[in-house]
């Protein structure tokens, strides 16, 4: 129907509930669990099978749905940028089922938590294969609603379900912002095809119009990235998930928000980056400094790192707002790098938890001695995440502050530079409370996290550390996903062939 990625994903999302037929009949519940990674680890197969063209080439594949012919139809279209999106989702997906093997138990609803996972990576890899909005705007209500869920998921506790009212309200906010922006381009142009859009607005001068559009998109997908002053959902949807939900909350989910302002603003206003350009920076440089901030002053620490999230939102958001092959390359660099450490760093604490039942960073103190190898794994993450070379949270950055040089973007260098500053003081400061504080009462009586969530976490550890000693691959890859979206007449001549 769609594409052999997409169309495994949903038969796996649609079936995973059959297996409880299964499980019902003496078969352990844990085979839910190996059911959905194993769907995750075939997706994640498909990519290079199916479109290895598209990352090595460039080349731009547009599958039409059977019911549907651009420019008022629907359609999917496939570039060297949607697949590195979708690479970074997947790859994010499956180790975070793997990791839930333990962390999620049989009586917490496995089937349902399994299935809303399923969903949600569905939803995401759908956005970014997604070749007209109103197509990018299904998937992406996909991809919303099982987030709701997701946070909360245990919703036997108040706070869950406090966030994820509030996510649900907001967010919503935010779709409907988006929903709003679309009818705009479709009155406009009479099409919500991206390569049609594209087409039409080649040479338009900018319109009141077409500026309160542009508005309109950029607050809908600022909002679902913690873009400040919209962030407010997101410390506390991000802190109260599950740990296996916060680590793709925050390493993927938002980055479809990233996706959507890369997909919109360097495909259909182009011809507007002066003035796209310099407000995305500005909102940047205040995102940074809002979650850096307001991460210092954290004592839960799954909320301090859903702060660092918001800031490194900001991180990329300034690299986009530079508009140059080297801003969008770092940006994209930093969409995978963040990925990465995020979901190391939350599963990381989603082990401390799952031996303290505590997030508080007072009540964690010592805990180093106790959990050695969970311990020293997330501080490898902070490490990281702190901009410490060689690890890859250094490369990327690098990448970001000297595009901002190139583009004779001084003060905004030097802003990023003391954010990272910032970070570096919160990552220490934990790191010294984990390792060298005295331990609590709490802390002393734990014991070393599951092997399959050990495992889990190692491997996010292994990819910091290889992107980290050797950042040109990756460096690449990223490279050719900046370049497609630059390349704005090949996405074009794609879907007009068709």
């Amino acid at each position: 129907m769609f594409t052999p990625l997409l169309d495994a994903l949903l038969f796996f999302t649609v079936t995973t509930p059959l297996v409880n037929l299964l499980t019902q009949k003496g078969a352990s519940k844990k085979l839910v669990s190996g059911y959905a990674s194993f769907g995750l680890a075939l997706a994640l197969l498909l990519l290079p099978i199916f479109y290895m063209e598209g990352f090595t080439q460039g080349k731009v594949t547009t599958p039409l749905l059977d019911f549907s012919v651009p420019p008022i139809g629907m359609c999917l279209e496939i570039d060297a940028l949607g697949l590195f999106m979708a690479l970074t989702f997947l790859i994010i997906g499956l180790i975070v089922s793997i990791y839930s093997f333990r962390n999620i138990e049989p009586n917490q609803g496995l089937i349902g938590y399994n299935t809303l996972l399923l969903g949600m990576i569905t939803g995401m890899v759908g956005v970014v294969l997604a070749g007209d909005l109103f197509t990018l705007f299904i998937f992406w209500e996909i991809m919303c609603v099982s987030s709701y869920a997701l946070v909360a998921f245990r919703k036997e506790e108040w706070a869950p379900v406090e966030a994820g009212y509030k996510y649900l309200i907001m967010s919503a906010a935010g779709t409907a912002t988006l929903l709003f922006a679309m009818s705009f381009l479709y009155g406009l142009t009479g099409t919500l095809n991206i390569a049609y859009l594209s087409e039409s607005f080649a040479q338009s001068e900018g319109t009141v119009w077409m500026y309160l559009t542009l508005t309109l998109i950029i607050a809908g997908f600022g909002l679902q990235a913690g873009m400040a002053p919209l962030h407010m959902w997101l410390p506390d949807a991000h802190s109260v998930a599950p740990s296996p939900i916060s680590a793709v909350l925050s390493g993927a989910m938002v980055k479809t928000a990233a996706y959507g302002l890369i997909r919109v603003l360097m495909f259909v206003f182009p011809l507007m980056h002066g003035a796209w350009g310099i407000t995305l920076a500005i909102f940047a440089i205040f995102t940074m400094f809002t979650g850096n901030l307001m991460a210092l002053l954290q004592d839960d620490v799954k909320r301090l790192l859903a702060f660092s999230t918001i800031a490194n939102m900001g991180y990329i958001m300034l690299g986009l707002s530079i508009g140059s092959l080297r801003g969008l390359t770092g940006s994209l660099f930093h969409i995978l790098n963040h990925a990465i450490v995020k979901s190391l760093l939350f599963l990381s604490v989603g082990s401390f938890v799952y031996r303290t039942n505590t997030r508080s960073l007072k009540e964690l103190a010592g805990i180093g001695r106790s959990m050695p190898i969970s311990s020293g794994l997330f501080a490898i993450g902070l490490i990281a995440l702190a901009g410490i070379p060689p690890l890859n949270f250094f490369w990327s950055e690098l990448t970001i502050v000297t595009a901002c040089l190139e583009a004779d973007m001084l003060p905004f260098s030097v802003l990023m530079i003391l954010n990272l500053a910032l970070s570096a003081a919160y990552c220490l400061r934990m790191i010294q409370t984990i390792f060298l504080r005295e331990a609590t009462s709490i802390s002393k009586k734990a014991t070393e996290s599951p092997k399959i969530m050990l495992i889990a976490t190692i491997i996010l550890v292994s990819l910091s550390i290889v992107i980290g000693f050797y950042p040109s691959p990756f460096q690449d890859v990223a490279g050719n996903a900046a370049e497609a979206a630059f390349n704005r007449q090949a996405y074009i001549d794609a879907v007009f062939r068709e």
